[in-house]
């Protein structure tokens, strides 16, 4: 199936039953709802696997001297927030109705997505338009790309996903979801909370300008430029060199650098080199996070992830 190339863009976090950042209200009690299981190749170190054999290859084809971008922050861009928002629910409310262009690959129903859910860049935006809620109270995330509100309970969307966020499941083989490599975007985005507290402890989303017409585990769906072995494929692990100093970073971009470092990224969808997905959330500081630019294309390296597959339907990692 083929997917409109992203654009990477933006983030913010609230609702009316909901808490900005993921924080608890402490006066009340919320269940425990982590983004991934911990054993989810998310969570999964890379700090110590082997360099992939065509790690050059990919590094040059996505720009070896294009600097990363932390593609999320406080106040605006261009009259619009930057990031992916994140919409997040402690109370179970009435399913939604979703319309879905690209329904045969699509979960068609099971989305309960609350009145006030926030789309990407503004609901005037012409970007990849993403609703992202993280139902506490299921345990689960509900993901639409392309959403469009249309009205009451109803909503119209390029593709859309529900993950089990206390499940290892894949999407089935060959099915995108809100992100071009058939991912869940919510357990790839960095939380304001973690870098705040200084630890990141999963791996980021980050989108290439090409990729190749293939993907690796744990990525179900490609949306490829071409066939072409040089391009990343989607599900490509990259990381932060364990050489590239850090130790002169401010704390937020430190706690971002790190996770690169341990946990890398993730390629999960086509658009600007090195960008990396975050909340947008006005506690940022994008004086903080712009150090984060410092960095290019060369400070990274590709990583041979395939150790970590224990089997090829689950996103579980092996025992190491």
């Amino acid at each position: 199936m083929k997917r409109i190339p992203a654009i990477a863009t933006a983030v913010t976090m609230t609702a009316a039953t909901c808490l900005l950042s993921g924080a608890a209200d402490p006066g009340r009690q919320v269940p425990s709802c982590p983004t991934a299981p911990p054993d989810s190749f998310w969570r999964a170190p890379v700090d110590s696997l082997p360099v992939h054999p065509s790690s050059a290859r990919y590094v040059t084809s996505i720009g070896s001297t294009e600097p990363l971008h932390p593609d999320f922050g406080s106040g605006l861009v261009e009259g619009q927030p930057f990031g992916i928002p994140i919409t997040v629910s402690d109370t179970t409310v009435p399913e939604s109705e979703v319309s879905l262009d690209y329904a045969d690959e699509s979960d068609k129903s099971g989305y309960r997505i609350p009145p006030d859910a926030r789309i990407e860049n503004g609901p005037a935006s012409d970007g990849d338009r993403h609703v992202v809620v993280w139902d506490r109270a299921l345990c689960k995330s509900y993901e639409l790309f392309d959403a469009e509100r249309q009205g009451g309970n109803a909503w119209h969307a390029g593709s859309g996903a529900i993950f089990d966020l206390r499940s290892n499941a894949l999407r089935p083989d060959g099915w995108t979801s809100a992100d071009a490599a058939g991912l869940a975007i919510l357990p790839g985005l960095v939380r304001y909370d973690e870098a705040s507290g200084g630890r990141i402890d999963h791996a980021i989303r980050v989108t290439v300008p090409r990729s190749d017409q293939s993907y690796l585990w744990p990525a179900r769906h490609q949306a490829g430029a071409a066939a072409d072995s040089s391009l990343p494929p989607m599900g490509l692990r990259l990381r932060l060199k364990s050489s590239v100093d850090t130790s002169q970073l401010a704390p937020q971009a430190k706690a971002v650098a790190d996770a690169l470092k341990k946990y890398g990224a993730i390629v999960a969808d086509n658009g600007s080199a090195w960008y990396i997905t975050g909340e947008e959330n006005p506690r940022w500081d994008n004086s903080q996070l712009d150090g984060l630019k410092n960095f290019k294309g060369s400070d990274f390296e590709a990583v041979d992830a395939s150790g970590l597959q224990q089997s090829p339907d689950s996103g579980a990692v092996a025992p190491q």
